[in-house]
């Protein structure tokens, strides 16, 4: 897995970059604005294009400056070069990039107020206002020339980070640039992958600038990027002579009268996700449901959950409409008294936890929590943003000694051990009804299998995005039934070659 960084220790894999490499400052940024224009001219070859770059008087600036340069000799023929001129200080890199624009054909405009900025029509900006390096609110003229850039029509491309956003931490009421692109440098910033970077993040796109990987591994950090890469690593190919017997037995406790399609959409991911046995247990009156819908799986009575034999189930997953009234209540007593192996808890066990939080000491150590975001609030107490979310799942996951699942856009992964893992997998076309219930199957079909809890979550949570991520590419809304039928597709696609 990669690890993910603050801003304060990008600056210092910067800084060991510079002195183990070896290499100049000046080289560094220029290898930093080789990669953006790269990217920028894959995605927007148009040299007829008009763009305006708004540099800032530091690094991020000088980035800025450089850009400006390298676009002219690409051959983009109306660029205009806007510097906030709202202080005397610059970087010694800024002002090394400005001499280097300057023997351009290039138009350098230095703005003293912001209210300097006439309206112009242009089909691009390119914000490098402020970099990875700010670490408090935009005040004053940076603040005001921010509005403006925002009231211009033009596509919008940030260098790094959008200026005004910090890479990490909360932030309220800030005035930001409202980006439509970033291309950001060597990682992607925390911040990005939290819901709170949504008014300010359409898309983004890492580009690696050859900071000492070796550097970045070897930095403390709780948090991890989940990866292709990382999941080929662990993924097990089918053996010779492996059989049903030795890829585990799942049981899915989930369903309800009136919400028999979240059990059937639970126990078809956990089939398809390859454990070797399935059972439903789920009310009788869904019965001809399942057999008609999946008749891979076998159905579990309730009624004999009294004579069950526990020991012989690899994994139980419960919770996917399973309702939170008295039966279903009942229901997750008698299991929680009964299974001591790790299970995944899921929708209305995690409510009927929240219910009744004297219930969670009885849930064996290293299950699985998935809830979303609500979810997670009912739990564990309401929160106000998401970073008390993480403070509080990475808490959680310690004392109860299990994994948390928190989905969302860039789902994260809470271990006992403190570690914060974000999926790089998935899109927003899979936000609809039944994703949840699919990745509770495939997290027990993985643990059935025999994978480490932790290694099947990871697994679980990268392949189900991976599906979704394939599906849109030729599917505006992606439904939970079509990921389904695609996973053993993925998990196939994912071995390594």
């Amino acid at each position: 897995m990669l690890k993910l960084l603050t801003a304060a220790q990008s600056r210092e894999a910067e800084r060991y970059t510079i002195e183990n490499e070896p290499i100049e400052s000046s080289e560094l940024m220029e290898r930093a604005s080789h990669a953006f224009v790269k990217i920028f001219i894959d995605r927007f070859p148009d040299r007829k294009k008009s763009v305006l770059i708004f540099c800032g008087r530091g690094n991020n600036g000088g980035d800025g400056l450089a850009i400006s340069r390298l676009l002219f000799d690409e051959g983009y023929q109306q660029i205009q070069t806007y510097i906030a001129d709202f202080s005397e200080n610059a970087s010694e890199d800024f002002e090394l990039n400005l001499e280097r624009l300057q023997e351009k054909d290039v138009s350098i405009f230095y703005l003293k107020h912001a209210a300097d900025l006439d309206s112009y029509n242009a089909d691009f900006v390119i914000d490098a206002l402020f970099g990875s390096g700010l670490n408090r609110p935009l005040q004053g003229e940076y603040r005001e020339l921010v509005k403006k850039m925002n009231q211009l029509s033009a596509y919008k491309v940030s260098v790094d980070v959008p200026s005004g956003m910090p890479c990490e931490g909360e932030f309220a009421d800030a005035v930001i640039v409202k980006s439509d692109f970033v291309v950001t440098f060597q990682r992607p910033k925390l911040n990005f992958l939290l819901p709170i970077s949504g008014p300010y993040i359409k898309d983004w796109k890492v580009a690696n600038i050859g900071l000492d990987e070796n550097y970045i591994q070897s930095t403390p950090s709780p948090y991890y990027w989940l990866w292709k890469g990382g999941v080929q690593r662990f993924i097990k190919a089918r053996q010779p002579f492996e059989h049903k017997g030795l890829l585990g037995h799942s049981l899915i406790v989930a369903g309800a009268k009136e919400t028999m399609g979240a059990a059937l959409i639970c126990t078809e991911a956990c089939v398809k996700a390859g454990a070797g046995l399935t059972s439903a247990m789920i009310p009788s009156s869904g019965l001809t449901a399942l057999n008609t819908r999946l008749p891979e799986a076998m159905y579990f009575n309730r009624e004999d959950l009294s004579d069950a034999d526990f020991e012989k189930y690899s994994v139980v997953a419960i919770g996917p409409g399973l309702g939170t009234h008295e039966e279903a209540l009942g229901l997750l007593k008698q299991i929680l008294n009964g299974f001591k192996k790790p299970m995944v808890i899921d929708a209305d066990a995690i409510n009927l936890l929240s219910k009744h939080p004297e219930l969670l000491q009885m849930v064996p150590e290293h299950s699985v929590f998935t809830p979303h975001m609500k979810e997670f609030d009912r739990l564990f107490g309401t929160h106000n943003s998401w970073w008390q979310r993480i403070e509080t799942a990475r808490r959680q996951a310690k004392e109860l000694k299990a994994f948390i699942v928190l989905k969302n856009r860039y789902t994260m992964i809470f271990s006992p051990g403190g570690i914060c893992y974000f999926n790089s997998s998935g899109s927003p076309a899979m936000a609809s009804g039944g994703m949840g219930d699919a990745l509770t199957g495939i997290i027990a079909s993985l643990i059935s299998q025999g994978y480490e809890v932790e290694k099947a979550i990871q697994l679980a949570v990268f392949s189900h995005g991976y599906a979704g991520e394939q599906l849109a590419q030729s599917m505006l809304v992606v439904p939970a039934t079509a990921l389904i039928k695609n996973m053993p597709q993925v998990l196939k696609e994912l071995l390594p070659k």
